[in-house]
């Protein structure tokens, strides 16, 4: 077996929260970082487009391709599960959208007895790393940082009229999502640069590339961590065919997201003694909290056909079209292949009685049946609408000992009667906005869920039929002090030594957004604190 030497850290997984680790851990230029990642380069034409998501989602090259278990909730579907397998994982093939969440929900995670992770605790993380070009700089915001935000480059005029309707609705405008109230209607800030997608690998890892203390390794794959006792001591994995280890003399750091690091703790180990043993997998730690607590944000994709109105679906379905598309982007960065996959967005409540915004809308100037399929021929937009704190919880959990096996993925969605109850209400909330003068010009039709469903019980089922997960799983290794507990509130896995959890998995509650930026500002604290920790030993 080859052996890869020692370390003082080792990161597993090279994607959001890995690459900006390994950015800041190799910053003294004296402390050996080794940051594996299983995909391969950043080198692919299709990640830096912002419309390639298209092409690396389902895509073997760039996504771990994984799916669900069949879903009661969503009438038996199961759901492909796109995770980015690729420098820069998540942030290489998701939406771009630059989204804190609320300052409501740092704060829950501090009540819930996590010091230091409250609104006012984290929000510098956040203006640390920022670049801020899409709303002018000040106590909220910063510039100067690796994580550029700008505004997107194009716009559509069924886009501006949802905006006007939802106003008539009773739903503000708002120019910036991100002050730590988030509600109102506006356009999505974006995580691009110059219309070119900006990643965690071109932001934070390749300028710390150059550094002699710092050893990148693709196609390296984890296959369990190897303990001494109860601490960790070194880590097995394969690189390119060929098995490996790596010695570590000061902390193994799971960034590998909210499947696959609870995934190699229960490999390693670390979970549920029954699951274990079920599994014929040696107990080193009993943590029952491992792959539990999987919270996603779920989509509830309503669509109508306009009239007298452009989208992308009638360019995408025409030659000359396509033609124009690619010259646009071509020549000046703008244009349809420039766009994230959602341009509008709003913030609302599905009861006025709440304290802030549980819904978040991503409004879209297409349609097509399921994610990867042809958009439909007639002109027609999406409003897409999720409970931004559902209440149903799944795992992940292994299915087997093989470590190169995915696990079983499974969300619960809409098992909870209140998430059902909101799934409807927003539902109705979505005909409401479109009812407005500012679309009835437009003549929309609804064609999904359709007209005919009308009650709580109908428009649940009808929502099971058209929803979709918005690639948002966290929670799988949640912080806390709780019996499921998995890491504490600096990170470190509980009942080990020498291990740490930083991804989206930590989340002990979802943030009221998009994950990405959330993600980013974990591994920034994170890395404070890892330092902080190895100064005082």
């Amino acid at each position: 077996m080859k052996s890869l030497g020692r370390f003082d850290y080792v990161i597993v997984g090279a994607g959001t929260a890995g690459c900006v680790l390994a950015n800041r851990l190799s910053a003294d230029g004296r402390s050996r970082v080794l940051l594996l990642e299983a995909g391969g380069k950043d080198d692919y034409f299709w990640i830096h487009v912002p419309i390639g998501y298209l092409y690396c989602m389902g895509n073997p090259r760039t996504d771990w391709c994984f799916a669900t278990e069949p879903e009661p909730g969503l009438n038996g579907r199961a759901l492909n599960y796109p995770r980015g397998k690729v420098l820069g994982g998540c942030s290489s093939i998701n939406g771009m959208i630059y989204m804190r969440g609320q300052a409501r929900d740092y704060d829950h995670w501090r009540q819930l007895g996590n010091q230091g992770w409250s609104w006012d605790d984290v929000l510098p993380y956040f203006k640390k790393s920022e670049d801020q070009a899409a709303v002018p700089v000040d106590d909220m915001h910063g510039a100067g940082g690796e994580w550029h935000v700008e505004h997107q480059r194009l716009g559509w005029d069924i886009l501006d009229a949802f905006r006007a309707a939802a106003a008539e609705a009773g739903i503000p405008n708002s120019d910036d999502f991100n002050r730590g109230d988030n509600e109102g209607c506006g356009r999505f800030h974006v995580n691009q640069v110059r219309g070119r997608r900006l990643s965690t690998a071109g932001a934070f890892l390749k300028p710390a590339r150059g550094r002699q203390n710092l050893l990148v390794l693709t196609h390296a794959h984890a296959k369990a961590i190897r303990f001494e006792g109860n601490r960790a001591v070194g880590l097995s994995l394969r690189i390119k065919g060929e098995d490996a280890e790596v010695a570590i003399s000061g902390e193994l750091i799971l960034a590998a997201g909210a499947v696959n690091s609870p995934h190699l703790l229960q490999l390693s180990g670390v979970g549920a003694p029954s699951l274990l043993s079920q599994h014929g997998i040696p107990l080193v730690h009993a943590l029952p909290g491992v792959g539990e607590n999987l919270q996603d944000h779920l989509q509830v994709r309503c669509a109508y056909k306009v009239r007298g109105v452009a989208t992308l679906n009638e360019r995408a379905n025409s030659l000359w079209g396509k033609l124009g598309i690619g010259l646009e982007y071509a020549l000046f960065r703008s244009g349809p292949m420039s766009m994230a996959p959602s341009q509008l967005g709003a913030f609302v409540k599905s009861d006025p009685a709440l304290e802030t915004p549980n819904l978040q809308y991503h409004v879209q100037p297409l349609t097509l049946e399921r994610f990867g399929e042809p958009l439909h021929p007639f002109p027609a937009f999406t409003a897409s609408v999720c409970n931004l704190r559902p209440e149903s919880r799944g795992y992940i959990r292994l299915r087997c000992a093989d470590p190169f096996a995915a696990p079983a993925i499974k969300p619960n969605y809409l098992a909870a009667a209140a998430d059902r109850k909101i799934a409807a209400d927003a539902i109705r909330l979505t005909r409401r906005i479109v009812a407005q003068p500012a679309l009835q010009k437009f003549s929309p039709e609804e064609f999904k869920p359709g007209p005919a469903y009308s009650t709580d019980d109908d428009l649940a089922k009808a929502a099971g039929d058209i929803a979709s997960t918005i690639f948002h799983p966290v929670g799988t290794c949640k912080m806390g002090q709780d019996d499921m507990a998995v890491v504490d509130e600096r990170l470190r896995v509980r009942g080990v030594s020498g291990l740490r959890v930083v991804d989206a998995s930590i989340m002990p509650t979802i943030t009221s957004g998009n994950t990405n930026a959330p993600v980013i500002m974990i591994a920034e604290k994170a890395a404070d604190m890892i330092r902080d920790d190895a100064r005082r030993v």
